[in-house]
């Protein structure tokens, strides 16, 4: 390190040009984490009250919380949006045709997955345009773009959640009758959609068990008349259940009606 000198380091180096990589690196994960920003404090008061996002104004401090509640990705993709319907449904699917592991869990948590971003995109996008966009452009505070972007993520909720469910989790909560949905806390909302999507994956299951179920038994039936009791009637019923999925194009209608029942 003979003759080394701080006036030769390269300027980038020294951190006077990174003022423009670093605005540029906090808006990029602004952008994709500030649906998660919203979701959590509004949920959940404890940690409202412990970040209290609507309050700090400081970049840094704002990037920091942001970057800490992105931990909570895998809990707000199962829970906050089309996820949870779209992988149960493809569960009962899978066992309905008892395929064991065809198609294995990659593709269908792949599927899933690609399917919530088709079904959530317009919430997204209402999000950047109502939200992202405005605290980016430094039009609006970060405490300003949460209580922008919140609506639009309890109304795609409330959209799906039947009012038996939100009034279960008032009753437990104590709360009392509110003039509209919307004037609920995500604390009530989110475990009202998380148990209305579950029940309505459970109807969706059951119908696609109907038809697979019908070919078990006549299978079955088939074998015990001919005295094949050790014959396993799924060695026999797949391949038909296979292709009567296959004649009916079964992969279209039950994606299209999938998604479909988001709208």
């Amino acid at each position: 390190m003979n003759g080394y000198r701080r006036d030769m380091i390269p300027e980038r180096a020294t951190g006077h040009s990174e003022g423009k990589n670093g605005r540029f690196l906090r808006h990029r994960i602004v952008k994709w984490g500030l649906v998660i920003a919203v979701i959590l404090p509004a949920g959940f008061p404890a940690t409202a009250h412990a970040f209290d996002l609507g309050q700090i104004d400081s970049p840094m401090m704002n990037l920091f919380i942001i970057l800490s509640l992105l931990s909570f990705i895998p809990a707000i993709l199962v829970m906050f949006t089309s996820f949870t319907r779209i992988v149960v449904v493809l569960s009962f699917l899978r066992h309905a045709i008892g395929g064991q592991q065809i198609p294995p869990n990659p593709v269908i948590i792949g599927l899933s997955l690609f399917l919530t971003l088709f079904v959530m995109s317009p919430v997204v996008k209402q999000i950047q345009a109502d939200a992202v966009t405005p605290y980016m452009q430094e039009e609006i505070t970060f405490g300003d773009a949460l209580k922008r972007a919140e609506p639009s993520i309890k109304g795609f909720m409330l959209k799906q959640t039947r009012e038996k469910d939100l009034g279960l989790f008032m009753e437990i909560a104590g709360m009392k009758k509110v003039e509209r949905p919307e004037d609920l806390s995500l604390r009530i909302v989110i475990p009202a959609f998380a148990i209305s999507e579950l029940r309505t994956a459970f109807e969706i299951g059951f119908l696609i068990y109907l038809p697979f179920l019908v070919i078990d038994m006549v299978v079955a039936s088939v074998l015990l008349s001919l005295g094949m009791m050790m014959l396993p009637p799924v060695i026999i019923s797949l391949p038909f259940k296979l292709l009567l999925f296959v004649l009916v194009d079964g992969w279209n209608l039950m994606i299209g009606s999938l998604v479909r029942s988001f709208q």
